[in-house]
């Protein structure tokens, strides 16, 4: 059916919020955890790696049977919400990854952390993936679904904002008692934003209708195979993945660069609100930009910002903090464009698929999921790798020690260099893909 209908306020706030709850667990464990491994609990910067990889690599492959899983249950019932429910004890796998025993160290408290850190991103997939469904679910048009986007994007935004400056704010002197104080009461946040947002949900698809899936059988391998043939969207999950790989290094990295380059571990807090709160306000004007020169062209340039903007942080030390400062509003508000724009082009995709016969909202959803969990793993490990290949030492709580030369250059070039490269990369896939061109027809 033509879509007719447009997103009230209130229930989109709702259906928005959680957002906010999901903006911690994307914010905090990618911001924290690495530095949090390797500068208290004393695990080697490689294993440490590997122990945010593993459980990323489990992430991955799940989400898309789990949007093939959400395809079927929806259905049955007409809507997504069982599996959101799951996504509410997210909670308890916050507080336990950062609630290591009293004593243990290396790789002893790798694997706790390992483990409780799987635990959660298969409750935040149970979430995140029926949850970014819902816009390709709606019975709405090309801009709606931006505008629909545009909501999410705000409260994701000020949940990463809000964590990134409390969590750390929230640890104060790196010790595990900190790490322990900081994520209870961001716990308690996921839990109210997730009853939220179910809610809205619930609402939200009362107002527009909801598309029902593809009523033939089908299995999740040929669901996830049916939307990897896809091209254009095939071309959009490959660049988002380099995409997310750079965001989420510039996130795991930041710790060490305010700490071993501008010396100031305080400084933490204040580029990361530096880097969000821009993006507040930078969302709609993106939202705008994309009205006027289309969502694919508005992507390519917020790409183009961070290549010519992340070199400028090799200047930190020399230039000092205010400039630092300046290049990360800057990226800030390129970050903006780079998840608004990406995500509300999925369901351009899945609209896309749907005229040409077939509709499996929650199997795109769960691919495109999966790509995003990857890049959040493989930000982290590589500059673990980075970092390993420098001669970085860890240490844990209580301990310093001097970082060798080649340590703090690999720190620094990973930081504000690596993350150019693989978005120029991200800019070479997103030109393959030609949703708006198909959009405009």
């Amino acid at each position: 059916a033509a879509p007719v209908a447009r997103a009230r306020a209130g229930a989109l706030t709702a259906y928005a919020a959680g957002s906010l709850g999901m903006g911690v667990w994307v914010t905090v464990p990618g911001l924290l955890l690495l530095y949090f491994l390797t500068n208290t609990l004393g695990v080697p910067s490689a294993v440490a790696g590997v122990t945010l990889l593993l459980p990323r690599i489990v992430d991955t492959l799940v989400h898309p049977l789990l949007g093939s899983l959400s395809d079927r249950r929806a259905r049955g019932s007409g809507h997504r919400r069982g599996m959101l429910r799951w996504g509410l004890l997210l909670a308890v796998a916050m507080v336990a990854m950062f609630t290591v025993p009293a004593g243990w160290t290396g790789l002893p408290a790798a694997l706790w952390v390992g483990c409780w850190f799987t635990a959660g991103n298969l409750l935040f997939a149970a979430f995140q993936v029926p949850y970014l469904t819902t816009p390709s679910d709606l019975r709405i048009g090309y801009h709606e679904r931006t505008r629909v986007f545009m909501a999410r994007m705000l409260f994701l935004t000020l949940g990463l904002l809000g964590s990134g400056v409390a969590a750390p704010a929230l640890v104060g002197d790196g010790g595990r008692a900190g790490y322990a104080r900081m994520a209870l009461p961001l716990a308690g946040a996921m839990v109210v934003c997730g009853l939220v947002a179910i809610a809205g949900v619930r609402r939200l698809t009362a107002q527009c209708g909801f598309g029902v899936p593809d009523q033939r059988p089908h299995r999740a391998f040929g669901d996830v195979a049916a939307a990897w043939r896809d091209r254009d969207f095939r071309a959009l999950a490959l660049s988002y993945l380099l995409t997310g790989t750079t965001t989420h290094l510039f996130l795991a990295a930041l710790p060490f660069y305010t700490a071993y380059v501008l010396r100031d571990a305080g400084l933490t807090a204040v580029l990361m609100g530096g880097f969000l709160a821009p993006a507040v306000v930078a969302g709609p004007g993106w939202m705008l930009l994309s009205r006027r020169i289309g969502k694919q062209r508005g992507l390519l340039i917020a790409q183009g910002v961070f290549i010519v903007g992340s070199p400028a942080l090799l200047t930190g030390r020399t230039l000092g903090t205010a400039v630092t400062l300046v290049v990360v509003v800057a990226l800030g508000c390129a970050f903006a464009g780079l998840q608004l724009l990406a995500f509300s082009m999925v369901p351009d995709a899945v609209a896309a698929a749907e005229s040409r016969g077939s509709a499996l909202a929650g199997a795109y959803t769960g691919v495109w999921t999966a790509t995003d969990a990857a890049g959040t793993a493989i930000g982290p490990y590589a500059y673990s790798a980075v970092l390993a290949a420098g001669g970085f030492v860890s240490t844990s709580e209580g301990h310093t020690v001097a970082q060798p030369d080649g340590a703090l250059t690999a720190l620094l070039w990973g930081f504000a260099v690596l993350p150019a490269l693989l978005m120029a990369g991200a800019v070479a896939v997103q030109l393959r893909c030609r949703l708006d061109r198909r959009a405009a027809r």
